[in-house]
């Protein structure tokens, strides 16, 4: 493990993921790469408290970005001593408005009659998406923000921030925002600028139709 992310979902994690793997620390990991491989189990149990190896989880990985890891980013960095951190930020009120439109409302949705008719449902065939579905409700952070209105969220954001840069030497440490591309990044990986555009993925509204797909086939995967 080379590069940790520390930052939270929703502040350019798939475009900071797709960045380090054309950077050559690929694989990545990412919450994309738990929804889409057999991960889910085995993340639901470290959610769980249940004592997984960081290896079982983020073996084979060079990088990781984005929740699930995230929510564990001093336990990883404790665990990968040499690996540096990238915190990934963005405006807290804009980050705020991504998180209602997306991952706090698919919370929200598995929360509906619907939404536990497909986890009884997917419970009873034994395919990911009930499995899925646990992991995320028991994240220690998504609960909290699942409580919070827009100031606590901003309150939360800008806590973890400060917890990130209080708890991490500087020369180990970049507080990062994706628009700024690739020379910050580059800088302190040590590595060359690519000739080609900085990636930029996953909008508000990809990340909703991509959601959808990714947890029909979740229904349907054991």
């Amino acid at each position: 493990m080379d590069v940790i992310g520390a930052g939270y979902g929703r502040t350019g994690t798939l475009s900071l993921k797709s960045a380090l793997e054309q950077l050559g620390f690929g694989p990545c990991h990412h919450m994309t790469e738990v929804m889409r491989s057999g991960q889910v189990r085995a993340w639901r149990a470290k959610t769980r408290g249940e004592p997984v190896p960081w290896e079982t989880l983020l073996g084979g990985y060079r990088s990781a970005v984005d929740w699930p890891s995230a929510a564990y980013w001093h336990e990883i960095a404790d665990h990968y001593k040499e690996a540096k951190v990238v915190l990934s930020v963005r405006d807290p009120r804009s980050w705020v408005k991504s998180m209602r439109t997306t991952i706090l409302a698919q919370q929200g949705r598995l929360n509906t009659p619907s939404g536990r008719a497909l986890y009884s449902l997917s419970s009873l065939l034994g395919t990911r998406f009930a499995a899925f579905s646990d992991m995320s409700s028991f994240m220690p952070e998504m609960r909290e923000f699942l409580r919070l209105d827009d100031d606590g969220l901003v309150a939360r954001f800008e806590r973890h921030t400060a917890e990130v840069v209080e708890a991490v030497p500087a020369d180990r440490l970049l507080v990062y925002e994706v628009k700024q591309g690739w020379e910050p990044l580059c800088t302190f990986l040590e590595v060359p600028v690519p000739d080609g555009p900085f990636p930029r993925v996953n909008d508000s509204a990809e990340f909703t139709s991509q959601a959808r797909r990714r947890m029909l086939r979740m229904l349907l995967t054991r």
